[in-house]
């Protein structure tokens, strides 16, 4: 389920993937982190459902790609 939150997930990711990292598995751990950290967040932002939660993996992961596709340093890491 896409929502405004979505936009935002989408462009931090983008810009972290293009000016601050490309591991994918530093990505992974930090996108997924956050998603179940937000299960125990007593605030109104963090509650979503299931389905959310996996669409927002999904943005993030989007992001992140194009993010690193359009790096200007293509070396390996």
């Amino acid at each position: 389920m896409l929502n405004l939150y979505s936009l935002g997930h989408l462009l931090q990711w983008f810009i972290i993937g293009r000016f601050l990292m490309k591991s994918w598995i530093i990505f992974w751990f930090l996108s997924i982190g956050w998603e179940l950290t937000e299960m125990v967040l007593p605030y109104e932002f963090a509650k979503e459902t299931y389905i959310n939660k996996f669409t927002d993996l999904i943005v993030n992961a989007i992001g992140f790609y194009f993010g690193n596709r359009m790096r200007t340093d293509k070396g390996s890491g």
